[in-house]
Protein backbone atom coordinates (compact mmCIF):
# COMPACT_ATOMS: atom_id res chain seq x y z
CA UNK A 1 0.00 0.00 0.00
CA UNK A 2 2.83 2.40 0.82
CA UNK A 3 4.27 1.92 -2.67
CA UNK A 4 1.04 3.13 -4.21
CA UNK A 5 1.01 6.18 -1.95
CA UNK A 6 4.57 7.10 -2.89
CA UNK A 7 3.78 6.60 -6.59
CA UNK A 8 0.76 8.89 -6.30
CA UNK A 9 2.88 11.43 -4.47
CA UNK A 10 5.46 11.40 -7.25
CA UNK A 11 2.78 11.75 -9.94
CA UNK A 12 1.14 14.67 -8.14
CA UNK A 13 4.47 16.44 -7.73
CA UNK A 14 5.35 15.98 -11.40
CA UNK A 15 1.95 17.29 -12.48
CA UNK A 16 2.35 20.23 -10.10
CA UNK A 17 5.77 21.04 -11.53
CA UNK A 18 4.43 20.91 -15.10
CA UNK A 19 1.52 23.11 -14.10
CA UNK A 20 3.81 25.57 -12.36
CA UNK A 21 6.07 25.84 -15.39
CA UNK A 22 3.23 25.99 -17.92
CA UNK A 23 0.88 28.05 -15.69
CA UNK A 24 -2.00 25.62 -16.29
CA UNK A 25 -4.94 24.72 -14.05
CA UNK A 26 -3.94 27.34 -11.46
CA UNK A 27 -5.37 26.53 -8.06
CA UNK A 28 -6.11 22.86 -8.83
CA UNK A 29 -2.42 22.09 -9.14
CA UNK A 30 -1.68 23.79 -5.84
CA UNK A 31 -4.51 21.88 -4.17
CA UNK A 32 -2.96 18.63 -5.42
CA UNK A 33 0.39 19.73 -4.02
CA UNK A 34 -1.14 20.32 -0.59
CA UNK A 35 -2.76 16.87 -0.70
CA UNK A 36 0.59 15.34 -1.66
CA UNK A 37 2.32 17.09 1.23
CA UNK A 38 -0.33 15.87 3.68
CA UNK A 39 0.21 12.31 2.46
CA UNK A 40 3.98 12.70 2.78
CA UNK A 41 3.73 14.07 6.32
CA UNK A 42 1.35 11.28 7.30
CA UNK A 43 3.75 8.66 5.98
CA UNK A 44 6.68 10.23 7.83
CA UNK A 45 4.79 10.59 11.11
CA UNK A 46 3.39 7.06 11.15
CA UNK A 47 6.80 5.65 10.25
CA UNK A 48 5.42 3.02 7.93
CA UNK A 49 7.96 1.52 5.58
CA UNK A 50 7.51 -0.66 2.54
CA UNK A 51 8.90 -4.17 2.92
Amino acid sequence: MAGIVWALLAIVLVVWLIGLLADLAGNLIHLLLVIALVILIYQLVTGRRAV
